[in-house]
């Protein structure tokens, strides 16, 4: 009853919108989008960039309990 999407790349014609247009059409159900923010890339290890554009575990989590506060 809930969809998190995580890509790492800009959110905006991504994968996340891709499914949010499925959803919306089949099954409306709240989204959450972790992606990076319309920004141009950074050099930096891979742990340092997830870090930083809050693609690591504690986002997806943090995104988890966002959803599920939403669902109805």
């Amino acid at each position: 009853g809930a969809v998190i999407t995580a890509e790492e790349h800009n959110y905006l014609g991504g994968l996340g919108e891709s499914v949010a247009r499925t959803l919306t059409s089949h099954y409306p159900v709240p989204q959450e989008f972790i992606a990076t923010k319309d920004t141009f890339g950074e050099s930096g290890t891979p742990d340092q960039l997830m870090e930083k554009y809050g693609l690591n575990n504690k986002a997806i989590e943090m995104a988890v309990v966002g959803v599920l506060k939403r669902k109805t």
